[in-house]
């Protein structure tokens, strides 16, 4: 006896991505990369550190020692290993920033860290304040965590105190996210007045600061400035990475946090991955403590150095008349603005054709962009690679020849 034919119940699709994960853009850095893996391609795109400074024997020798003992192998506690923070906070320490290895939790790279902040800061709704332009990656972890990004405005190379102060108090907001030195996408530094008075608002107003340091170390003229941490202990978290300094796959940086934000931010870690990688953070301990750390560091920046003034030197012949940009201290960044009526993604496209890459500056905005704006990275090739590079732009832009 055959059975009635199977009528297929109604095929119902799954639910949709969240309403946050939406509204957070792509990173056109990442994109970019996949177009410049031709060997031919000279990219100003993507802030990669040298990979021939990088001080493999030094770190070989380091994971040796830290294999030699089993627990490295191991679960370990969410802050982090012990004697890393010890290193970290010595360092701070000795900067002038007094530190204890209790202030300190590990993540994995700075960008974890950011991602635990809003985490621990932000509520779906919630108004923070940002540099405009900011760094990328932290315009998608805010736009992630739900928050509504006001981006505080530059009167030419400073930051507009003025309008930091009037929006903080316009839209009590959470927090001000900086890269106060050598910035993220533009090279600027907030000078020493400028780390005053925003230090004075944050008192005033009760605003926090999320003080972003990836590049601190990496100075190669001007004199060293106090962290904002100094000057307003209690409002200011930062965040630190070894990924500019030592190798970025090892992917350690740290939180400096205050007392009230410390329990939270360490749930946080637990939630996202219990700790940071064990082995990577015993042998970056032994690698800081054998002191090959301080001479890799001094060989790099005079690397580093070398390829900012060929840079600069270059991009005269490499950008059109009118073209201006910014002569930066340290970092890893130049930022350039084109003459009127250009676009830069469309300088972009006509880049490519000349296998050579930078990146748009429109991303980097958290409000309406500046199309005219482009960021160019210096550190990856050696001095002769980048003028090859920029005359390869001169001629993409029409100012070769």
């Amino acid at each position: 006896m055959s059975s009635a034919p199977q009528i297929p119940a109604p095929i119902v699709a799954p639910p949709g991505r969240s309403r946050r994960a939406g509204a957070a853009k792509t990173s056109p850095v990442r994109d970019l990369l996949a177009l410049t893996e031709r060997p031919e391609v000279i990219s100003f795109a993507g802030g990669l550190p040298a990979p021939e400074l990088f001080d493999l024997d030094g770190i070989r020798a380091a994971f040796d020692e830290a294999l030699q003992a089993p627990g490295v192998l191991q679960y370990s506690t969410s802050e982090g290993s012990a004697a890393l923070r010890e290193e970290v906070a010595r360092r701070y320490t000795a900067d002038g920033l007094d530190t204890s290895a209790s202030d300190l939790i590990i993540t994995t790279g700075s960008q974890q860290g950011l991602g635990l902040l809003a985490t621990s800061l932000v509520d779906p709704g919630d108004t923070i304040l940002v540099e405009e332009p900011c760094y990328l990656a932290a315009l998608q972890t805010f736009a992630l965590a739900g928050a509504r990004v006001v981006g505080v405005p530059y009167d030419g190379d400073a930051l507009d105190l003025e309008a930091l102060d009037r929006l903080a108090s316009a839209h009590s907001a959470k927090f001000f996210y900086t890269v106060p030195t050598f910035q993220n996408p533009t090279g600027r530094t907030h000078d020493l007045v400028a780390r005053k008075q925003i230090a004075e608002i944050a008192l005033r107003r009760g605003l926090r600061i999320i003080e972003d340091e990836p590049y601190r170390q990496l100075r190669y003229s001007g004199d060293a400035l106090p962290s904002l941490a100094t000057l307003a202990p209690d409002h200011v978290l930062s965040l630190g990475s070894f990924s500019k300094v030592l190798a970025p796959g090892l992917r350690i940086g740290w939180i400096r946090t205050t007392p009230d934000i410390r329990p939270t931010a360490t749930i946080a870690k637990q939630a996202a991955d219990l700790h940071t990688s064990t082995i990577d953070q015993a042998a970056a301990a032994r690698y800081l403590a054998s002191g090959r750390g301080d001479l890799a560091l001094d060989r790099i920046r005079s690397s580093y150095a070398e390829r900012r003034d060929a840079m600069l030197s270059g991009l005269p012949s490499a950008l059109p008349a009118g073209s201006t940009w910014s002569r930066p201290d340290g970092g890893m960044f130049v930022w350039a603005r084109l003459p009127e009526a250009m676009d830069a993604t469309q300088l972009l496209t006509k880049a490519l054709a000349h296998d050579v890459a930078f990146v748009p500056g429109a991303p980097f905005f958290a409000g309406p962009a500046d199309p005219r704006t482009l960021r160019l990275s210096f550190t990856t090739y050696a001095p002769d690679r980048i003028r090859t590079g920029l005359s390869r732009l001169g001629a993409a832009s029409g100012a070769a020849g």
